[in-house]
């Protein structure tokens, strides 16, 4: 039972059609490190209220074969810009994408 009116709220998020994540060949595949993307420019809406939220990402992943293409990533996040979404579900999603995109190591 929904008592606080979010019901189908989100069905749509797994369905959004969001810019593509570009990668690049990592050319020291060999070595085992860590890449740290921090930022502060994604913003969603409150599926609720419409408010926009303001977010901290920070992605942290060991890559294998792939790296991310930092200005695709961009150009992703701005996406959400005006996207009713819950932030579990923003995260959940940007961490699909990813996985996808980039097959690490760890992420």
């Amino acid at each position: 039972m929904d008592v606080y009116g979010y019901s189908g709220l989100q069905e749509h998020v797994r369905k959004l059609r969001l810019p593509p994540l570009g990668v690049v060949e990592n050319l020291y595949r060999e070595a085992e490190y860590t890449v740290r993307l921090e930022t502060s420019e994604l913003t969603a809406l409150c599926p609720k209220t419409g408010n926009p939220d303001y977010y901290t990402l920070i992605v942290e992943y060991v890559p294998d074969e792939r790296i991310l293409e930092l200005k695709s990533f961009r150009y992703y996040l701005q996406a959400f810009r005006n996207v009713g979404i819950f932030h579990e579900n923003l995260a959940n999603r940007i961490f699909e994408d990813l996985l996808r995109a980039l097959r690490p190591r760890r992420l």
